[in-house]
């Protein structure tokens, strides 16, 4: 990811009836209904997403194109709120709709929700009622309009924080008035791969073999190297008019493989904004047919991993004199080693293998430039003396909430004896 320069400006903000045997609608079909609909005039709208009509048996044709983007401001104050949450796995995210009276624009403005938490592994069928905070907003590309997507946490009717509920947790690192002195700034790298519905393959790879070797694909152009780019390009701007501090995307160095840069975050909108941004990948997936995996190593061999490196810094450390701050910390995240990998993902093991640009993960390193190293420190840093470092161990299913406040735990609040420190500085070469 390129150098963290400033913070964001936010800190916190199918058709009803089955159709399973259907025919595609004929090009005279389509140009019946194309001639229809200039002669009624466009409806009006700020967010347009297509609906192919499909031809059932009988030969009705379904058109729901014109309501999904009917402007429905004119009519009514009313909104739709989608309130998010995270599920039972720790990844997967889960959504339901609700109307709100007015527009909003703080999350304290809305009411607090509840579902049934035994459909989501996170409650007992007797006692199922899961309670829903909302904490964060966003502009809802797919409905436009006033219409939000509300970040969720969630709670027991008495008010405690559920197991899964890891943002409770960070919330309470990052209210702690040493972190907030610091303004911590994460810029969160995140990898993810694109598969084929039914084969549950690589998008572009030939149905149960293998592209040619890894090489050409990382940050490529053509129709032989790169699969998916329309799916990275309308999730890049779904993630600008969500609201979303997206800073970059490209392709990577496995074919049907994405990444995407969220930051630089500060505190907890950094968990706030990848939760959103995977929400929205999620959903533009599931309207182009095909599926996500944030799996560390869908596809073994010689075939990279998917990561979710993650870029970090304090007030400190930006300042002057800042790199013996950020080496200060690298002996600290040495120390914590094993608890960092026991959070940084499931699967992470058949990832950090030491090749394809990782590190051993029983074994904790840092260096320069070096991409083999569980953190590394750029050029520039090194050189200006002050800047970020990246922690390149957390996997692509990571919690993000986990992970940024493990890290602003371990580097600001946590403090390692002199004696740990000393002998850690000796194991890892690391002058301080």
């Amino acid at each position: 990811m390129a150098q963290i320069l400033a913070p964001s400006p936010q800190w916190q903000m199918r058709v009803t009836k089955n159709l399973m045997d259907v025919s595609p609608l004929t090009s005279k079909m389509w140009s019946s209904l194309v001639l229809k609909q200039s002669k009624k005039g466009a409806i009006k709208t700020s967010s347009k997403f297509k609906v192919y009509a499909l031809q059932s048996e009988n030969g009705t044709v379904n058109r729901v194109e014109q309501l999904l983007n009917l402007d429905v401001t004119p009519y009514t104050d009313k909104i739709i709120a989608e309130y998010i949450w995270i599920g039972g796995s720790g990844t997967d995210v889960r959504s339901k709709s609700k109307t709100i009276s007015k527009p909003v624009e703080h999350p304290s403005e809305l009411p607090k929700w509840n579902y049934d938490g035994s459909s989501t592994g996170q409650a007992p069928g007797e006692d199922s009622e899961v309670i829903l905070y909302p904490q964060a907003i966003f502009k809802d590309p797919f409905r436009g309009g006033n219409n939000i997507l509300v970040i969720c946490d969630t709670y027991t009717p008495a008010g405690e924080p559920i197991p899964t509920n890891k943002r409770y947790r960070a919330a309470q690192i990052f209210s702690n008035p040493k972190v907030i002195a610091e303004v911590p700034w994460f810029g969160i790298e995140q990898e993810y791969t694109l598969l084929q519905t039914n084969v549950k393959w690589p998008l572009g790879w030939p149905a149960g073999g293998y592209p040619g070797p890894q090489g050409p694909y990382y940050c490529g152009a053509g129709a032989d190297k790169i699969f998916g780019r329309d799916i990275s390009d309308a999730h890049y701007k779904a993630c600008l008019y969500a609201g979303i501090n997206i800073s970059g995307t490209n392709g990577e160095v496995m074919p049907g493989q994405w990444e995407f840069q969220v930051g630089p975050s500060v505190g907890i909108e950094a968990g706030d904004h990848i939760w959103c941004a995977r929400y929205l990948l999620e959903r533009i997936t599931e309207q182009a047919g095909v599926v996500l995996t944030l799996d560390p190593k869908p596809i073994e061999g010689d075939w990279n991993g998917a990561g979710c490196h993650t870029n970090y810094s304090t007030k400190s450390m930006r300042e002057d004199g800042g790199y013996e701050k950020i080496k200060k910390a690298i002996l600290s995240l040495s120390l914590r080693h094993k608890d960092h990998i026991s959070a940084y993902g499931e699967g992470n093991e058949r990832r950090l293998t030491g090749k394809h640009e990782t590190a051993d993960i029983n074994t904790f390193s840092w260096g320069v430039a070096n991409r083999g190293c569980s953190i590394r420190v750029g050029r520039e840093t090194e050189k200006n003396g002050k800047g970020y470092l990246e922690d390149r161990r957390p996997a692509s299913n990571m919690d993000p909430y986990v992970v940024t406040s493990l890290l602003a735990e371990t580097t600001i609040l946590w403090e390692p004896t002199l004696e740990a420190e000393a002998l850690a500085a000796q194991k890892i070469a690391l002058k301080v």
